[in-house]
């Protein structure tokens, strides 16, 4: 299903990022960062929601807008019955819906939030979006005091929150289209590759959205996955081309890539993951770049694997969606 919206814009964003986001290639682009995991608290999860409340606090700054004059909040993470975010925004939310999509959360929550918008439902409407490496480590895999060795195709989850207001006021960037994703089971289930688990995700929805909208991957200066990683990525291209002949060479990337400089920082592996992960991207790099110009129409296809380690346990398939949303300068 696709939508094309015709008043919503984004007002501004606000990022917070990690350590290890923080030594990336995309450190210029972030509002703030911190030195260490714990961000001063004594928990990871705790962690987790003060980086919340920090992206939350600093948008609310930047578009002058006091607590609990925004209309809705909405937003997610990776943690049980999404805390981070619950415990985050208490202090900010008018009115809360919370969202689980696991790594597509932002989009999951920038469609939800347009189409408020655009049926004139709301005014303005705030998504959020968090994660954290150790706390998403100790709840989906294993605590890394463990010291479990992980394969080469597995992702690191990144740190921190970013939050984006999205308005009915016109502004230099507006949400044109949106493409909701569909749950997608291609046979996978391995938890430490999701790259191959998501790909065919990202492949359906990216097909349906040109599709729909008659248009060839060319009309966008940027496509961006979040988080195929290095593998899943190149799954992706091979399949476009080779399957529907679609050639995403020259302004395709992911943002799990884009991240972190992976031939540095080999912690990372195959490359980001995590709802943050294109979170940071697109309302870091992507926005400000849309902002200089230097971008001018973006297509962002969050990917999430929908699972939990019951599941893994149980021997089921690991299914997947991507959600995507397209960006471009008025």
């Amino acid at each position: 299903m696709t939508f094309k919206y015709n008043d919503v814009y984004v007002k501004d964003t606000a990022t917070i990022a990690g350590p290890y986001e923080k030594k990336g290639p995309l450190k210029k682009y972030f509002d703030k960062t911190f030195d260490d995991l714990y961000f001063k608290e004594d928990s990871w999860e705790k962690a987790e929601i003060k980086t919340v409340e920090e992206s939350l606090k600093l948008l609310h700054k930047k578009v002058g807008l006091k607590r609990k004059e925004v209309d809705v909040i909405l937003g997610g993470d990776l943690l049980n019955q999404i805390s981070a975010t619950t415990y985050g925004a208490y202090n900010f939310s008018k009115c809360f819906l919370g969202l689980y999509g696991a790594c597509s959360t932002s989009v999951e929550g920038m469609i939800l939030g347009s189409c408020l918008i655009d049926s004139k439902k709301v005014k303005n409407a705030i998504v959020t979006i968090s994660s954290h490496n150790m706390a998403a480590e100790k709840q989906f895999r294993n605590p890394t005091e463990y010291g479990a060795p992980k394969p080469l195709s597995a992702t690191f989850t990144a740190t921190g929150s970013a939050s984006i207001l999205l308005t009915k006021e016109k502004t230099d960037v507006k949400v044109e289209s949106s493409t909701i994703g569909q749950i997608i089971d291609f046979g996978q289930n391995d938890p430490n590759d999701m790259g191959k688990v998501m790909a065919p995700a990202a492949i359906d929805t990216i097909k349906r959205h040109l599709k729909d909208l008659n248009r060839t991957p060319e009309y966008y200066d940027l496509i961006v996955t979040g988080d195929l990683g290095l593998y899943g990525k190149e799954i992706l291209k091979d399949y476009m081309q080779e399957e529907y002949n679609l050639d995403l060479s020259k302004n395709y990337n992911d943002c799990g890539i884009m991240l972190y400089d992976l031939k540095k920082q080999e912690e990372c592996l195959a490359g980001g993951s995590g709802p943050v992960c294109s979170a940071l991207v697109a309302f870091g790099y992507i926005y400000h770049e849309m902002k200089k110009k230097n971008l001018k129409k973006v297509l962002i296809v969050a990917t999430g694997a929908l699972f939990s380690p019951t599941m893994v346990y149980q021997k089921e398939n690991i299914y997947s969606i991507a959600n995507a949303i397209s960006l471009e300068v008025v």
